[in-house]
């Protein structure tokens, strides 16, 4: 099976707006190429997944991803998350793929293992697997076989329509229920979190 992984960026210097108390521009926009690059090359060890595709605005992310490998879509016109995905999908099923991952690049505790776990869920198509974001509300990964299974839904409480989506497709739905892929990080309290967990492993 062909399996695209899309990876959606944000403009570097301007993600992560929610950390400004916390961190600078520069930090930040270091953060978030940071986050870009070690996404990219978790996913480039794995022979699970045929291509990574990046899909963003923003030329340095783009320059980015094609030096690790990867595929890249410039997103053109008002910027809306579903939308630009919709697009990388349609790009990615021209190119045969026959399921896709919507994977961020802001789960900073992000392993190979986790993606392989969401890969190992994802048997018996039609299938649709969902990681959700830590307080149950968010969509941190989405699998879906084919492709265009359901439609986009990311935004504010997407793990419960992204659900109900696969039921009334007469997708499987699996859940996988991760911590390593339920912290997104998108406020400072994330960041402490994240900063605590690195120290504890010194």
């Amino acid at each position: 099976m062909s399996l695209w992984a899309i990876v959606p960026v944000k403009p570097l210097r301007r993600g992560k707006s929610r950390l400004a108390e916390a961190l600078t521009e520069e930090e930040r926009a270091a953060l978030n190429e940071e986050m870009l690059a070690r996404t990219l090359k978790t996913l480039s060890t794995l022979k699970e997944v045929d291509q990574v595709l990046v899909v963003s605005r923003d030329p340095h992310a783009l320059t980015i991803a094609r030096n690790h490998g990867a595929k890249t879509v410039q997103e053109d016109g008002q910027p809306h998350l579903n939308t630009a995905l919709t697009r990388a999908t349609v790009i990615a099923q021209v190119h045969a793929a026959q399921g896709v991952l919507i994977l961020p690049v802001d789960l900073p505790l992000l392993t190979t293992d986790d993606v392989l776990a969401l890969i190992d869920r994802a048997t018996k198509p039609p299938v649709v697997v969902i990681a959700p974001d830590r307080h149950g509300k968010g969509t941190n990964a989405l699998l879906m076989i084919p492709p265009q299974q359901i439609e986009y839904e990311f935004g504010e409480g997407s793990f419960q329509r992204h659900c109900e989506q696969a039921k009334q497709s007469g997708a499987r739905l699996e859940i996988v229920d991760l911590p390593s892929l339920g912290l997104d990080l998108d406020l400072p309290e994330d960041l402490e979190m994240v900063r605590k967990l690195e120290a504890s492993k010194v």
